[in-house]
């Protein structure tokens, strides 16, 4: 089969489109013959060596696709059965092992596609919004990068559990494709001074909650964005890791609560798994959550998806097709 691997790290040049072995199923496993596969920001923090790990290796962590062989002890699959999944490392490439039990069943009325460019940012976005601060009619929330992938979720989810939501994107064109998600404010942080201008359209009160996937550059602003005991949840750093911080900037700023969530723990269970994703695709089968695939690229050409990702290009979910 063909797979796409890393040898060293870097750019995106050394995503090497190769030839690999067949992997079989051992016993509590599938092999699912990939459709579409997503492209994920973490991707290209391992591709860099950010989070090192054991070399060659292969990328990816979400894709969608049908079983194509079941290993020993697996009776809940079947040969043909169209699934999806997330968190599994080596996501890039033709076939994949997975075990059964972080394989998600995609309804007959879910296209694949759509389900490959749902389940981690879709369950991520989720797991923010519902769990990890959960958010309440007539709050109001901040949602950084909302016209990302992930962001585009956020904010619709956001507004089906009842909050206003504060956006900021980088562009006029992203500003209205979070709109149309339905944030009620957009701020071009690029422009305006993104905690000033939240501070002002919240009348000086602040946010409930501030959703944080840029890091570095946003960190502090994000915490001057808050009301008393309201909560940063910070979930990515794209701009770079936050540095250390003294903890009594949380009660100096108003006795506020900073959570580092990761999607892991919040599908630790088969049980968690499952009511993530089949609230997702319940809602995107009545009409209330549109997944917004942007862009496309054959498997061979993940170096150019990863590109226009690192580009700040995204404007919705990234997929590759084998």
């Amino acid at each position: 089969m063909k797979a796409v691997r890393i040898h060293s790290f870097g750019g995106p040049e050394v995503l090497s489109y190769e030839d690999a072995p067949l992997p079989e199923p051992g016993p509590g496993q599938a092999r699912v013959k990939n459709e579409a596969i997503g492209v994920n920001y973490v991707d290209t923090v391992l591709r860099s060596g950010r989070f090192p790990a054991p070399l060659p290796a292969g990328v990816g962590q979400e894709a969608a696709g049908v079983v194509d062989a079941v290993g020993p002890g697996v009776a809940e699959l079947e040969v043909g059965d169209r699934v999806a999944y997330t968190l599994q490392l080596g996501a890039y490439a033709e076939l994949s092992i997975v075990s059964a039990r972080d394989l998600i069943p995609i309804p007959d009325d879910v296209e694949t596609r759509t389900a490959a460019a749902m389940v981690m940012q879709g369950m991520t976005a989720h797991a923010l919004a519902v769990s990890a601060y959960p958010l309440k009619k007539g709050e109001t929330a901040l949602v950084h990068s909302a016209a990302g992938g992930l962001g585009l979720l956020l904010v619709q989810i956001a507004k089906r559990q009842g909050a206003r939501v504060i956006g900021t994107v980088s562009t006029e064109e992203k500003a209205l494709l979070a709109r149309e998600a339905g944030a009620d404010e957009v701020i071009l942080y690029g422009q305006t001074d993104f905690a000033r201008e939240t501070r002002r359209l919240t009348g000086g009160a602040g946010v409930h909650v501030v959703y944080d996937s840029v890091g570095k550059t946003t960190f502090e602003g994000s915490l001057d964005s808050l009301r008393p005991r309201g909560c940063l949840v910070l979930f990515g750093q794209a701009s770079g890791p936050v540095p250390p911080f003294d903890p009594q900037a949380l009660s100096s700023k108003g006795s506020l609560f900073l959570t580092r969530p990761l999607l892991a723990n919040y599908v630790s269970t088969r049980e968690e798994l499952l009511w993530r994703a089949g609230e997702l695709f319940r809602w995107v089968k009545e009409g209330e959550l549109d997944v917004r695939i942007d862009a496309t690229f054959p498997l061979s050409a993940a170096a150019e998806a990863h590109r226009y990702m690192e580009g700040r290009n995204s404007k919705g979910k990234v997929l590759l097709i084998p």
